[in-house]
């Protein structure tokens, strides 16, 4: 993760974005590279939105990795690992290629990004008016962390081995060994 470009306008990001196969997110004019994710990483996200596709409500549906989310508040677009929409994808009117109301967004933590997705993203994050829940989950250990918002403020629930994320937005619990567990029972340590 580093910085490509800094002081670009939203237009200059859309076309380098577009000229590359790198994932890139704008903070406010500074354009960030966004590293390739391990196996772990990607497996976790594949089981997130596996189990998400066969336990969420009517209506919503699990994106994976690549579909950017605009912070309209603080001039940001990232790019979550996985991101839950309830209803149509309302776009930002400065890309179309963004959407605007997430209800949950997932984040696996890398060792190279964890304290930015702890931090930066939660902060930025917290600004979407129809976000619900922002989870964290560990690639190296069974640990997942939700923040969720409660009228006007924000509380944490932290998930270990055995437990159960209970992802209000959607009325749905998944086990966390599950998160970690594939079809054919291997478990990630």
């Amino acid at each position: 993760m580093g910085a490509v470009a800094e002081q670009l306008s939203y237009e200059q990001y859309l076309a380098l974005a577009a000229a590359t196969d790198d994932v890139l997110e704008y903070h406010d004019g500074v354009v960030v590279s966004m590293v390739a994710p391990s196996y772990e990483h990607a497996r976790i996200v594949g089981q997130l939105v596996r189990l998400l596709g066969r336990s969420s409500k009517q209506g919503c549906v699990a994106l994976p990795s690549g579909l950017k989310v605009r912070i309209e508040a603080t001039n940001r677009t990232l790019v979550p690992d996985v991101t839950v929409v309830c209803g149509a994808g309302q776009r930002s009117q400065l890309d179309n290629q963004a959407i605007v109301n997430p209800v949950i967004i997932f984040e696996v933590l890398s060792p190279s990004t964890e304290a930015y997705d702890q931090d930066t993203k939660l902060h930025q994050y917290r600004r979407i008016p129809s976000l619900r829940e922002y989870v964290t989950v560990a690639q190296d250990h069974r640990f997942a962390s939700i923040c969720r918002r409660v009228g006007d403020l924000w509380a944490f629930e932290d998930v270990e081995a055995g437990g159960v994320l209970r992802l209000e937005g959607l009325g749905v619990e998944l086990a966390l060994d599950d998160v970690y567990g594939d079809e054919l029972g291997v478990i990630v340590p």
